[in-house]
Order: structure tokens, then C-alpha cells, then sequence
């Protein structure tokens, strides 16, 4: 049973008129599990906007910002900025993120292109197959739809 779940059954025995009354005056109510999972997702959504908010930056390698990125020197921006430590190349990246699979993957998520066990490129998930990431040396950070299927997925805690 997830932390969703158990919502209802919490409410019950917290009792219907405490909860309604909590909400009425501008509260909220705590729920084990729950309250976590919707910062990552605030921090992910801040690190998604903050990685577009940088398009067009041009691609150094070794790069991480504020004005120039390589692809792991943006993800390490972007979710520093919203407040996550990440480590600095794409593999430290993987193994560090919660890996999850393709169905679970979601906006703010990152997206890792492995050969074999190898992970050689990271870029931030935006939704409808596309990333956001620092692609090469002459190219400039942008959105671009994801090009092969050899990805994996993480999700930043």
C-alpha cells in the first residue's frame, strides 16, 4: 500500500472534521512517505525549468555554468540550483540516482545513454521523449528528442 493509499484510512482516524478543519485554515496534514516524494519532484521540476532556462549556452567540455555547461556540468547546475548535491560526470550521476524504468520516468528525471555498461551522455527528461542537455563540442544546449533506446533512467532523491 503506497502513502496515497493510506490517505483516506489516515483521514478517517484522524477524523473528518479535524482534517477539514486543518484545510479550511490553510494546513496540511503530514503523511509518512508522501511529503519526500513531493519535494523530489518540486526539486526535479526546478532543475528541469532551470536546465531550459539555459538554452543556448554553448557546449565546453568540463564545463559547469553558469554561461557554459558539457552535459553532466549542466545536470550538476541545474539540480544544485534547486537545491540537490549531484556528482560531477554522467556515470558518477547513474550511480548515484534512483534508477527506475522507462514506464516510471517523468519530467525532471534523468536520462542516462549507456554502450553496454558504459554511461557516456545524461540529460534531464522534459517530457513527450525529449531532453534537455548540453549535446557536444560546437553545439549549444537545447531540447532534443531522444535518439536511441540504449537510456536508462534515474531519479534524483
Amino acid at each position: 500500500m503506497t502513502a496515497l493509499n493510506r490517505v483516506p484510512s489516515l483521514m478517517a482516524r484522524a477524523g473528518t472534521a479535524s482534517a477539514l478543519t486543518i484545510a479550511a485554515v490553510g494546513g496540511s496534514i503530514v503523511v509518512p512517505g508522501v511529503a519526500s516524494e513531493a519535494a523530489a519532484a518540486t526539486s526535479a521540476t526546478k532543475a528541469l525549468h532551470i536546465a531550459a532556462s539555459k538554452k543556448g549556452s554553448p557546449y565546453k567540455y568540463g564545463a559547469v555554468g553558469p554561461r557554459r555547461f558539457d552535459c553532466s556540468g549542466l545536470t550538476l547546475y541545474s539540480f544544485k540550483k534547486a537545491g540537490k548535491k549531484l556528482p560531477r560526470t554522467a556515470a558518477q550521476q547513474y550511480n548515484k540516482s534512483r534508477h527506475i524504468s522507462a514506464k516510471s520516468r517523468r519530467a525532471g528525471d534523468l536520462v542516462f545513454f549507456h554502450s553496454g555498461s558504459n554511461v557516456y551522455h545524461v540529460g534531464i527528461y522534459a517530457g513527450k521523449g525529449k531532453i534537455w542537455h548540453a549535446p557536444k563540442t560546437g553545439d549549444v544546449v537545447r531540447l532534443q528528442k531522444i535518439w536511441t533506446k540504449s537510456v536508462w533512467y534515474g531519479r534524483v532523491g
